[in-house]
């Protein structure tokens, strides 16, 4: 099957590429299967210099990648070179702390000598999706590299060439074959991959459904899995907040990548004493961002990444609308290829497709509160709990609501985001499960107990 991908910004067909067959995903199961015992014996040391040279070879190549994620997905290019730094700033982490990570861990028992010791499970199955092209790879891939298992890639069908691309910095960086296979192919094969002997354990980051769907045949086949799903982050804004920080925060996590990031503030909890000011602050802020070609340093609202995506967004808003939501800014079609308007609405209240849904795009709901514990039980009202964030003056006050917030990560005076040194992961339909930090390098290995008498 050929796959045409249109350019999120000229709205023209910018590349065609082929799904692989049966016979090329066998074969590339295969090389993972034959590279992954030479790549778990490998001393840390070794894989550590290995991924040091990925995060040379990723900066290295950033112009060119970052190029690529703009075409492929529309992302700013300034935002894609963040991204890779993100990437190759992972690779160097763990090559210098996954000897800490890994070491044997010795509890005392009446045993001559008891502990846990690490090993790596074998080649794991990731489905990726296209918001974050690079990031989202390396999130799994360098933990799982230095844990001493190989991968194999399903990338979102919209992002191929980012694929590549990483599969050419791994080779660049003089990774063995295997190690990192790329397997072009249809959602429909995913579930034949999982069950194939080959593979150990699957990790996903993307839509509830599709992570029902790939969890569901995991657990079919006994298979370990890590499930990094939607949110709909709330972002607390408590009367005595300071506006000239927390509104710039507002634009950069609701707007950001085009609004299209599961831990992006989606749902604006707003308390009395504070409500209205916020309000016309953030739609002013959010009328200035300037849209335009993604390669354009001048623009700082990108296109969505497909006109579908868009589409969804906008039916989304205008039965919000509909239903009695107020619009205070955007909220219209019209412009080339897959762009949507920074969209604002306000008085949003159970039942609307702004209060239940996720808005992964750049489309923000104002929830009005009447105190911090109402606002925390509007925040806690949803099937997400991804991230969350609390803006206020008071720190402690600050950590009280957050603390009592629904989510895998929440933060006081900062916007919700990754960080190689804490574990990332959500809970209720967030999913389940953690990358980064320490957590995340032990979630694809045996943690085996050793017990001599």
């Amino acid at each position: 099957m050929t796959v045409e991908l249109i350019h999120p910004w000229s709205g023209a067909v910018d590349y065609r590429y082929d799904y692989i067959g049966a016979t090329d995903v066998e074969r590339i199961l295969q090389a993972a299967a034959d590279a992954a015992p030479a790549w778990a014996a490998r001393d840390l040391e070794d894989r550590g210099a290995l991924l040091r040279a990925v995060a040379a070879q990723l900066r290295g190549q950033r112009e060119a990648i970052a190029a690529t994620m703009t075409a492929d997905m529309g992302k700013l290019h300034r935002e894609g070179l963040a991204e890779i730094e993100k990437s190759a700033s992972a690779c160097e982490y763990y090559a210098e702390h996954a000897i800490d990570y890994l070491r044997d861990g010795m509890i005392a028992t009446e045993a001559h000598r008891s502990y846990v010791t690490y090993e790596p499970l074998g080649c794991i199955f990731a489905v990726m999706p296209w918001n974050f092209p690079i990031w989202q790879v390396f999130r799994f891939l360098a933990p799982g590299l230095m844990a001493g298992n190989v991968a194999v890639l399903k990338h979102a069908s919209n992002v191929p060439r980012c694929a590549d691309a990483i599969a050419r910095v791994l080779r660049d960086a003089d990774i063995p074959e295997g190690v990192l296979g790329v397997l072009h192919i249809d959602n429909s094969m995913a579930a034949q991959v999982i069950a194939d002997p080959k593979v150990k354990a699957v990790t996903l980051t993307g839509s509830e459904r599709a992570g029902s769907a790939v969890a569901s045949a995991a657990g079919k086949h006994l298979k370990k899995c890590v499930m990094e799903l939607g949110g709909s982050d709330p972002f607390v804004v408590l009367d005595d907040a300071d506006l000239d920080i927390t509104i710039p925060a507002a634009i950069a996590s609701r707007f950001g990548n085009a609004g299209q990031t599961c831990i992006a503030a989606k749902r604006f909890i707003v308390t009395p004493g504070i409500a209205d000011a916020f309000v016309a602050r953030f739609v002013e802020a959010a009328g200035k961002l300037a849209v335009g070609d993604p390669s354009d340093q001048a623009t700082t609202l990108a296109p969505m990444a497909r006109a579908d995506l868009r589409d969804e967004v906008h039916d989304q808003v205008q039965r919000s609308v509909a239903a009695g939501a107020k619009l205070l800014i955007g909220g219209t079609l019209g412009q080339g290829g897959s762009h949507y308007p920074a969209t604002i609405l306000d008085h949003v209240v159970p039942g609307m497709p702004a209060y239940n849904e996720e808005l992964f795009g750049p489309a923000a709901s104002i929830l009005r509160a009447r105190d911090d514990d109402d606002a925390v039980r509007i925040a806690n009202d949803t099937d997400f709990g991804l991230g969350a964030s609390v803006w206020t003056s008071d720190k402690a006050r600050g950590e009280a609501v957050a603390r009592r917030l629904q989510a895998g990560a929440t933060f006081v005076n900062a916007i919700v985001r990754s960080d190689v040194r804490l574990p990332f992961g959500g809970t209720k339909t967030s999913g389940f499960g953690r990358e980064l930090a320490e957590h995340g390098i032990h979630e694809f290995m045996n943690i085996k107990t050793v017990y001599v008498a």
